[in-house]
């Protein structure tokens, strides 16, 4: 049975709708990323103006000013780009770390990864305040200064990079997990290799983790230092949402082995949904709150950002606990305690594309005892923490906690339907102990 490309990719082939949402998103996302930028940097933050914008001038001089005038970046920008992308692809290959198994695949490959994703993302930030606070070469400012022609040569860069990962995973693909269909633009889209590979680098690792998360979190850091430059000083709202997405992201690089068994490697093939949008959406999108923040200083009280701070934190700690109490308990096969106690456990079987039975653990305890997918409610939780700190007046803060809450809802629905095939009577035995997909009895 090939469970790695259900629900969503072969959903995707089987119906013209969801070809045509597909088109849409290849056509409306690279704009929209640029014009998301514009609106915070030229239109106050504010959809309103944007509307505005829209209705004086016209959607074509809103694409003009936002990405075709700035459509090839420029030199710095990818200067910035090239060193960034350079550096992380060395550290990924020299830092030491132990060598650990992904999950197999339909045809029976096993993918290894390095794990030393921790020990990059702190060298990483070793490096850039070295160079820009220790032994300045550059002003720690440097990526919002630059941000825009930084989204644009990314941009281009990533559209053409999804089409060399079309071509590589249907004329030479890493592994026999690959496939085309009838669609170039489904298959442009959704991507034809699960796990390519360019050499001896895992593709998905690096524009998932080292580019897209690595640069997302350096990407804030910056954008504080903007607005000191700008504004004199960096209000506590800005200070404190950038350190909770730092935060945030050293956790995910503790986590990391455990991201490379989540859905985003095991079933999303590598093109432009995953490809892209980590190269792009992430820096575009992700970073938004922080962005508007750097113009729109409130003189946020300590008193109230330290709240917010703490409430972001404990998100971030429920987050990682819960991951960590499904981790423990594949690591002990089912033997680790859960709150003190003998976890609450189904062992689901499954067969392989070819044949060979395998088993997974259902974790029914702790965390997972709550709903099957509890731990996105403190992820959306803490980005909400670090998004609420400049207030209520825009709507703009706001935008990436409503796409995310969407996101994960949707991953949410994709994984109970993948699940539901793969281990059939033992996935509904599970959702009769653990009956609710995220919320309890709400959803």
């Amino acid at each position: 049975m090939d469970y790695s490309d259900l629900t969503y990719g072969n959903f995707f082939r089987q119906t013209w709708f969801y070809k045509i949402s597909a088109l849409f998103l290849l056509v409306a996302c690279p704009g929209f990323a640029m014009v998301l930028y514009y609106t915070n940097q030229n239109l106050d933050g504010s959809f309103y103006n944007l509307g505005q914008y829209i209705w004086q001038h016209g959607l074509w001089s809103l694409l003009h000013d936002a990405w075709f005038s700035r459509f090839f970046g420029t030199p710095t920008a990818w200067g910035i780009i090239g060193i960034f992308a350079a550096g992380q692809l060395l550290l990924m290959r020299i830092l030491p770390g132990k060598k650990y198994d992904g999950p197999i695949t339909p045809t029976g490959h096993v993918p290894r990864y390095k794990n030393n994703g921790l020990l990059s993302y702190i060298v990483t930030y070793g490096l850039f305040f070295g160079f820009s606070l220790l032994w300045p070469l550059f002003p720690p400012s440097i990526i919002y200064d630059n941000f825009g022609d930084i989204l644009a040569a990314l941009n281009i860069t990533a559209l053409m990079f999804c089409l060399f990962l079309y071509a590589k995973g249907r004329f030479a693909p890493s592994t026999r997990d690959n496939s085309v269909s009838s669609s170039f633009i489904f298959d442009y889209y959704w991507g034809t290799e699960l796990y390519p590979r360019l050499f001896g680098w895992d593709i998905k690792q690096f524009t998932n983790c080292r580019f897209g998360m690595t640069g997302w979190s350096l990407a804030v850091v910056s954008f504080a230092f903007a607005q000191k430059n700008i504004h004199g000083a960096a209000d506590w709202s800005i200070i404190l949402s950038a350190a909770l997405i730092a935060i945030y992201l050293f956790k995910f690089f503790i986590w990391e082995s455990g991201y490379m068994r989540s859905m985003d490697i095991m079933t999303d093939r590598a093109g432009f949904y995953i490809c892209w949008g980590c190269l792009v959406w992430v820096p575009a999108v992700y970073t938004s709150p922080v962005m508007f923040m750097v113009n729109h200083p409130i003189g946020l009280p300590f008193a109230w950002g330290l709240v917010i701070f703490l409430l972001g934190l404990g998100c971030i700690g429920v987050n990682y606990w819960a991951d960590r109490q499904r981790q423990m308990v594949r690591e002990t096969n089912g033997k680790a305690k859960i709150w003190g106690r003998a976890p609450r456990l189904i062992r689901a079987p499954y067969k392989t594309i070819d044949g060979k039975k395998k088993e997974s653990l259902l974790l029914a305890s702790g965390f997972w005892g709550i709903s099957r997918h509890f731990h996105y409610v403190p992820e959306i939780g803490a980005a909400l923490c670090w998004s609420v700190a400049t207030g209520f007046g825009y709507f703009m803060p706001f935008f990436y906690v409503v796409f995310l809450t969407i996101l994960l809802t949707h991953r949410a629905i994709r994984d109970d339907k993948k699940c539901a095939k793969k281990y059939g009577p033992a996935w509904q035995q599970y959702r009769k102990l653990v009956p609710y997909k995220i919320v309890p009895h709400v959803f």
